[in-house]
């Protein structure tokens, strides 16, 4: 049996749902490979060169900014999983002017991701809104702060069901970031200077993955009882109605890149960053090179 180690660099549904499926009904154990899940979300990028990733956003930004030259073997989606959640009184992103906005930092991808969605809307991040930055987590932090008022507004990730969480407190949901921008986000990359893109545990950690996206469209029961290890807060049916709407629309059925959308948000990601845009989507995104 073939060995390797994964790490993903984010939390929630966006980063481990496919993982966490391939795991969990032992794909991994099927397919001959031996898979270490490792946390990577606060390992640089050296460490992270040696291990199989989960993180494309990261990746790409890695890419543009330092050179590592990861390649991208399978995508999960090309609609990030991030939201804008408010407190009454706000209806829309233009809303922000002026409001108090807890946000990652601007050089991680889902910060990234959420300055290009808010220029989109009319808003300079650094003049036009009070921003407080967060590192990516729980954002239990933040409820909070929309609870207290010491907030107006959260830029939230996947450890939740953000439509249930604004119904429960009376909040409102301005935007989700798939809706204004896609990329190719969250699958297998790796660093070909440490583990070729044709390794045999790596080949067969991208089988294993397909067989998991096959059963997020296939077997509804199967992916919602999955879905609720990480959304132990909300409902059944509101797990069902989150899957509904953002992962089962959404998601890839085999892993493959739509280059265009690619070469787009690499236009738009080095921009943001003020870098070059040096590489295609079809230098990063290599899906349609790896084996059935």
């Amino acid at each position: 049996m073939y060995t390797i180690d994964l790490a993903y660099v984010g939390r929630g549904l966006h980063e481990e749902l496919v993982a966490y499926i391939a795991d969990q009904e032992d794909f991994y154990a099927d397919e001959g490979v031996h898979v270490a899940l490792r946390d990577g979300c606060s390992w640089d990028v050296e460490r992270l060169r040696r291990c199989a990733i989960i993180g494309l956003g990261r990746a790409l930004l890695s890419r543009l900014t330092d050179g590592t030259p990861w390649a991208a073997l399978h995508v999960n989606t090309h609609h990030p999983l991030f939201w804008f959640l408010a407190r009454p009184g706000l209806t829309s992103l233009a809303d922000l002017a002026g409001r108090r906005l807890a946000i990652h930092a601007p050089h991680t991808a889902p910060g990234c991701f959420a300055r290009i969605v808010l220029r989109k809307a009319g808003l300079d991040p650094d003049r036009d809104i009070k921003t407080i930055i967060r590192s990516p987590g729980d954002y239990g932090l933040d409820l909070r702060g929309l609870r207290d008022g010491s907030i107006d507004a959260a830029y939230v990730g996947s450890t939740m069901a953000p439509e249930a969480v604004a119904a429960e407190h009376g909040w409102q949901v301005l935007g989700w970031v798939g809706d204004h921008f896609q990329i190719p986000t969250v699958g297998v990359a790796v660093d070909p200077t440490y583990i070729p893109p044709d390794d045999p545990a790596v080949q067969a950690v991208v089988r294993a993955h397909r067989r998991a996206l096959q059963v997020i469209h296939d077997d509804l029961d199967t992916t919602v009882r999955h879905m609720r290890t990480f959304l132990g807060g909300q409902t059944e049916d509101e797990v069902r109605a989150h899957y509904e709407r953002f992962i089962a629309p959404y998601f890839t059925t085999d892993g493959q890149t739509d280059l265009a959308i690619g070469d787009s948000a690499i236009t738009a990601v080095a921009a943001e960053l003020g870098v070059p845009a040096t590489i295609t989507a079809a230098e990063v995104y290599r899906t349609a090179t790896t084996t059935a």
